[in-house]
């Protein structure tokens, strides 16, 4: 009967941290869309996504991070034309 009960708490504490996992997702999210913008991307330029690792991301995208214990991947997507954004910086730097 102990054992009962102690596989049942572990179980629901395991699903407790699965559900968990997108709200901290939600902050490394948030940490690296500061990063980007800090580095002069527009907020309009680009979306960041979060969706699970054994998801197939789209081919424009890229991973930039990952979070709930690497269950989950940070997508990277940029809009418009980024390129021309990124040449006029660099010519004017």
């Amino acid at each position: 009967m102990k054992k009962l009960i102690w596989l049942g708490a572990l179980l629901m504490a395991g699903s407790a941290s699965a559900l968990a996992a997108p709200d901290s997702c939600e902050r490394v999210r948030s940490d690296i869309e500061q990063r980007i913008i800090n580095n002069g991307v527009a907020e309009s330029a680009f979306t960041l996504t979060v969706e699970p690792n054994d998801q197939n991301s789209a081919p424009d995208a890229q991973v930039v991070g990952h979070c709930g214990n690497d269950g989950w991947k940070i997508l990277y997507t940029r809009h418009g034309d980024g390129a021309a954004d990124d040449n006029q910086r660099s010519a004017s730097q």
